[in-house]
């Protein structure tokens, strides 16, 4: 099996080769060998940026080289780097660059450059990282579901779960469990969902969904949110899941576990739940 740091070091350089081509998440996850739902959240975790953000950046960077460095127009050179429209090149360079594409064939243009990734495995502190791998049974939960933008979701979820509180259908769903769900790879389904009870109805604006049987690594996380679950989340994608070496990723969804409120929150405890498989 292809090595974790390989696989991501293989999905950017597939990216470099065809950076002037229509590139999709699927095909770019396909070289790291992991779902698309995945590899943009390892990618975002271990990079600092989303994929998206990354490809018009680089995309960016080189189309500014390529006007200061030749005679090509800036209309071949938006339409080259994926762009529908001059204008919409011109709106993007500029707020890159902090000038507009004319403005960079220039002689002494400052442009501004974002280097290509290389990921590196490197060895820092032991730190510590609890975990149990758990055998569930199927089980069904009961919720509210929106759909998020792989880009925006970060700061699009905290707001859905503001609006659930304060909509005063709390007593309908409590907020037990935060779960995602990959749609097609650029969006996923979030649900704020409780379990289900089988003989109670399912109110207008909610719906239930079956979660399957399967291997589990659940990580607890301790202390006030949001920093305790964002400092778990970040050691499984860059230190747990590269150096494990008897599990790996298995389907496209992930659950966060969240235990009643506490009076001190430095007290809270939630987990993070991983679907695995034994390698």
């Amino acid at each position: 099996m292809m090595g974790w740091i390989e696989g991501i070091q293989s999905a950017i350089e597939y990216i470099e080769d065809n950076i002037t081509e229509e590139l999709t998440v699927h095909e770019i996850a396909e070289k790291a060998c992991v779902s698309a739902f995945h590899f943009q959240r390892i990618f975002n975790v271990l990079c600092g940026f989303t994929l998206g953000e990354y490809i018009r950046n680089r995309r960016l960077s080189i189309a500014a080289e390529e006007l200061s460095k030749s005679d090509a127009k800036v209309i071949d050179v938006a339409m080259k780097y994926g762009y529908d429209s001059p204008d919409s090149f011109t709106r993007a360079f500029t707020k890159f660059h902090g000038i507009s594409p004319s403005a960079a064939k220039l002689k002494g243009a400052k442009l501004r450059s974002f280097a290509r990734v290389k990921i590196k495995l490197t060895l820092e502190g032991g730190t510590m990282l609890e975990y149990k791998i758990v055998e569930k049974a199927q089980f069904t939960v009961m919720g509210k579901a929106r759909s998020f933008d792989v880009e925006t979701a970060y700061t699009e979820i905290p707001k859905f779960w503001d609006e659930h509180k304060e909509s005063g259908e709390t007593d309908i769903v409590v907020g037990m469990y935060g779960i995602c769900l990959d749609n097609d790879g650029k969006r996923f389904e979030y649900l704020i969902a409780d379990n289900y009870l089988p003989w109670n109805e399912v109110p207008a604006g909610y719906e239930a969904r079956v979660i399957l049987s399967g291997t589990w690594a659940v990580f607890p996380c301790k202390g006030a949110l949001p920093k305790s679950l964002q400092d778990v989340n970040t050691k499984i994608w860059s230190e747990w899941l590269p150096g494990c070496k008897e599990y790996k990723l298995a389907g496209s969804y992930n659950i966060e576990f969240y235990s009643p409120p506490t009076e001190n929150p430095d007290d809270y405890y939630c987990e993070i739940w991983i679907p695995v498989e034994k390698i």
